[in-house]
């Protein structure tokens, strides 16, 4: 996922999330707000009940390449997607199909 994809500022994550409109599932929560540039952006968080630095940073890795394989950046949106526990229980297979499973219901609504 290149860099100008990517939600990094803190200021931009706390207003995409302030705006109240998520959907969750058991491995993810997404929070989305209206675009404001001409291309969608998204970012990953992942929190320290998740484990160390190392295992976080590999989960990180593995939702960034979930993204580029489902995301175009085209949508009307940003995204904050949220790791949560239950995301140890699946496989890759199994967590990227509930994350595309999360982004059909975001087009839908």
């Amino acid at each position: 996922m290149k860099k100008k994809y990517r939600v990094c500022k803190n200021y931009e994550f706390s207003s995409i999330m302030n705006e109240k409109h998520y959907y969750a599932c058991p491995s993810f929560v997404i929070y989305v707000k209206p675009r404001i540039l001409d291309h969608a952006r998204v970012g990953i968080s992942v929190g320290k009940k998740m484990g160390k630095a190392i295992i976080r940073n590999k989960i990180k890795r593995q939702v960034r390449m979930m993204v580029d394989e489902i995301y175009d950046f085209t949508e009307d949106f940003d995204t904050i997607i949220i790791v949560r526990p239950k995301y140890h229980e699946e496989n890759y297979g199994n967590n990227k199909k509930s994350l595309e499973r999360l982004k059909k219901k975001v087009k839908i609504v």
